[in-house]
Order: C-alpha cells, then sequence, then structure tokens
C-alpha cells in the first residue's frame, strides 16, 4: 500500500519536499500518495522575482514558474485554495475547513510566515495599503501604483522587501517615503557603516528615509482610499502624502496550527525542531511530522543561538533533509539520512541596481552573543581599472577577535556580490582565520579580478596589517 504523505503549505518548502519525494516515489514499495494543500489559488510561485515584476522587467503572471495542473498530470494530490483547520497528531490525521479528514503517513508542516501589520493600519480599514507577501499582493500593489491620480508611496519596513517596493515606487515616479527604525538600512545583515552605502544610492534615486524611533499612528483617507500617513514617537507628528502604502515591517511565523495541536515553538516564535527536523511535542519529537521553512526555528552557525532564517537558500536545503529523511526511513536506504546544520543564512539582493549581501554575523549581532570581534574593511575595483565594467566593490570582514576565525562577512557593490557572498559562507564553515585568508592564493586576470582582491586588504586591516601594493 502507497504511504501517504501530507505537505501543509505550498511555498518554495513545500513544493521543494513534494518535487524532491516525487522524483524518488518508485523507489519506495507500495508507491508514495503525495498529497499538497495550499491557501493560494496558484501553483509554484517565485515569490522573490515579485518585486522586479513591479518594476518592469516582467508580468507577474512569469514568477509562476509551475501551474497546479503540472503537479496533478503528474499524479500529486495539490490543492488549491484549501485550508486546513485541525491537526490531529494523535490519530495521524489533518481536517480541512471543509470538514473532510485526510489521513497521513508523514505530515509535513510548511506553513510559512505572515506579515507583521500594525493596529493602526489595521484600524484604519482603508483600500491602497497592502502588505507584500505573495503573488496576491503583488498585483494589488501593481494595480493601485499604475492607477491614474497615483503620486506617492509610503513604505514601512527598511528590509529588503521594503526597499525593493520603494525602488519600484521611485521608478514609476512615485514621490516615495520609507519609514524604518534607528539608525540604517538592512540592519540583519549590515552594518550601519554599510548600510548607509544603500541609503546613499537610493536618496540619489529620489527616495527619501525617515530612520528615526516612529511609528504609524493613524491613516487618512478620501473615499475609503488612503491618502496619507501620519507618524510620531508619542511628540510632534508629521503627516506625509500616501496614494500607496506597503507595510514590510518584518514577518511573523505562521503556527497557529501547531500551537494548537501542542507542538512547540521557541523563544523566537518558530517550531522547535531536531537536527533531522522532526517537531517537538511534550519531552519527545514527533518521528512522523516533520516541519520546515518560514515557520521553523533554526540555530545561528555562528552564536549557536535560535533565531530564523525565512529565506528561500535555506529552505531547499531544509527540503533535502525532508525529503532524505522520508525516503530513508521508506527505504531503509542509510546513505540518505542527513541532518540540518547550523545555518549561516548568506543572502544576496538588488536594492535598485546596487547589489547588497551579507552572511554570518554582524557586528552588532556578535556583540549581542558576548562575542568580541575585529573587523576590516576594503572598497576596490573588481577588476584592472581600464576594462569596461571596473566597478568599486567594498566587503566588510568580521572575525572573532580570540581565535582570529572569519564569522561574518558584508558586501555593496554593483557586481559579484553573490558570488563572494557563498565563498565566504564557505570560509565561515571551515573556519578560516584571516591569517589563512591574508595568505590565499586567488587566481588572476585583469579582465576578471584583481592581483590582490579586496578581501585581502580587508583581511589585513583586521590584522592590524598596512600594506600597499
Amino acid at each position: 500500500m502507497a504511504k501517504k504523505v501530507v505537505i501543509i503549505g505550498g511555498g518554495i518548502a513545500g513544493i521543494s519536499v513534494m518535487r524532491s519525494l516525487h522524483a524518488r516515489k518508485d523507489d519506495v514499495g507500495g508507491g508514495l500518495d503525495l498529497t499538497l494543500l495550499k491557501r493560494e489559488k496558484s501553483g509554484w510561485v517565485s515569490v522573490c522575482g515579485l518585486p522586479f515584476a513591479l518594476r518592469g522587467w516582467y508580468e507577474i503572471e512569469k514568477t509562476e514558474i509551475n501551474k497546479p495542473q503540472f503537479f496533478i498530470d503528474q499524479g500529486v494530490d495539490f490543492r488549491t485554495e484549501t485550508e486546513v483547520s485541525k491537526l490531529n497528531l494523535d490519530e495521524s490525521s489533518v481536517v480541512l475547513k471543509t470538514g473532510e479528514v485526510l489521513k497521513y503517513d508523514y505530515l509535513v508542516l510548511a506553513t510559512g510566515r505572515k506579515p507583521s501589520m500594525p493596529a493602526s493600519v489595521t484600524e484604519a480599514g482603508l483600500e491602497g495599503v497592502y502588505t507584500f507577501n505573495n503573488e496576491d499582493d503583488a498585483r494589488k500593489i501593481e494595480a493601485t501604483m499604475n492607477a491614474e491620480g497615483v503620486k506617492t508611496a509610503f513604505v514601512r519596513g527598511r528590509g529588503i522587501i521594503g526597499l525593493q517596493s520603494a525602488v519600484a515606487f521611485a521608478l514609476k515616479g512615485l514621490k516615495t517615503t520609507v519609514l524604518g527604525g534607528p539608525s540604517s538600512l538592512l540592519p540583519s545583515g549590515l552594518d550601519p557603516d554599510m548600510g548607509d552605502m544603500v541609503k546613499e544610492w537610493l536618496e540619489k534615486q529620489g527616495i527619501r528615509f525617515i530612520l528615526e524611533r516612529k511609528e504609524i499612528t493613524r491613516l487618512n483617507g478620501v473615499d475609503g482610499r488612503v491618502k496619507s500617513v501620519v507618524i510620531g514617537n508619542g511628540g510632534a507628528e508629521e503627516e506625509i502624502p500616501a496614494d500607496v502604502v506597503v507595510i514590510a515591517k518584518g514577518m511573523n511565523t505562521s503556527t497557529e496550527l501547531a500551537v494548537a495541536a501542542g507542538i512547540e515553538t521557541g523563544e523566537s516564535s518558530g517550531i522547535v525542531t531536531d537536527s533531522v527536523l522532526h517537531v517537538k511535542k511534550g519531552r519527545g519529537y514527533i518521528k512522523s511530522v516533520f516541519a520546515l521553512g518560514d515557520c521553523i526555528e533554526v540555530i545561528d552557525g555562528v552564536t549557536h543561538r535560535p533565531k530564523l532564517s525565512q529565506m528561500a537558500s535555506t529552505t531547499v536545503v531544509q527540503a533535502k533533509v525532508v525529503a532524505n529523511n522520508i525516503l530513508s526511513d521508506l527505504t531503509g536506504e542509510p546513505a540518505l539520512y542527513s541532518s540540518y546544520e547550523p545555518c549561516l543564512s548568506p543572502t544576496a539582493a538588488d536594492i535598485g541596481g546596487l547589489l547588497a549581501g551579507h552572511v554570518g554575523v554582524t557586528s552588532e549581532a556578535a556583540a549581542r552573543a558576548g562575542i568580541k570581534t575585529v573587523s576590516g574593511k576594503a572598497t576596490k575595483l573588481i577588476k584592472a581599472r581600464y576594462f569596461p565594467g571596473a566597478k568599486p566593490l567594498t566587503l566588510k570582514l568580521i572575525f572573532d577577535a580570540y581565535t582570529k576565525k572569519l564569522i561574518g562577512g558584508q558586501l555593496v557593490g554593483e557586481a559579484t556580490v553573490a558570488e563572494r557572498v557563498n565563498e565566504l559562507e564557505v570560509a565561515i564553515r571551515v573556519g578560516m582565520t584571516a591569517e589563512v585568508m591574508r595568505n590565499s592564493e586567488r587566481c588572476y586576470d585583469p579582465s576578471l579580478a584583481l592581483l590582490v582582491d579586496g578581501t585581502i586588504d580587508a583581511a589585513e586591516e583586521a590584522m592590524g596589517i598596512t600594506t600597499v601594493y
């Protein structure tokens, strides 16, 4: 008899597990019966591609990699616009809002995240105010920003999604204001000195930033549509015109189903799992129930403390672990067994033509964890100055002050950021020191790279070495 796997959630987490299991279904005696349940009506959507659709690079529809019928044709019970009302862990079943009960041999929770919405915004109930979490949000934002008479935009949030939304508005010609907390942009990945580079770049595109301890106190509207945002901090208030508003201030974990079923969540509000991503209930872990993606808590690879890592790059690794362990259990192949290691969260993003990336911890995160650091910073061209495309790149390396091991890297420039973030992720993972980094051989061709890369300069500065090349 086929083993039944029910996956709740149709984002990259659920889709990745489903695809990996489907690829090996014939290796399981009796086969696999795969059911995926998702609230949205779409199939597999590249959510990370949505902000660029708002910039006009392509239509929103093109971010749907596969439509639901694609998976249905492969024999997957792929259910859209379907919501689960209850998990019966003792009975190995889930209950849908329609009342239907689905039994499972394995359950995978990939319930994702949900936007954080200030009460002042929710209570206003005005049109033209959106979160940005999926393709439906993107369509609403696009329709509003392109509507006649829309001239101003307001974004609450200084992370990647907030800044990419602001860029789209500015490129459309809307007068755009971004409200974020002190003291700089992209604080989860960049120190203030690096975040300020992004701010200066975006200010040249006409975006105004308010980086103070202020919040939205109320929204004003006309005929049910937003017209302005009022911000303050208990003192003087400022009213900012806004025909479209995007709230992109952080994301909460979507764990209501899990909590109601008695599954444990941690200090970061994510679902607690073991090293193979089984969920925890009471004193033990449930071997037939897994969780992954934006809804779970991970362990930071540097501080070894719990955190969230709500990124697709994190999720695809977790999906392999979940699929491998279900398959190992069913096929008896020990080689398939795998565990999820502590997380370094490598990230790269295009913010209006400027690339920003990071991996590991920031200086502030290290300080919170009680780690004393030394750092080095360098700005150099990515190739010889006489070659086309010789753009500057600023790189900051953060080392443990005692071991001199690399624990964080930050990059801001117009090219080569993503590949360098991946390089630094490996360096942190293997415990590379500043001295080893300084003395490492690097490839050289004036059309591709400098003879002495900025990485060397940054490592030497952290070591207190000044070298003139």
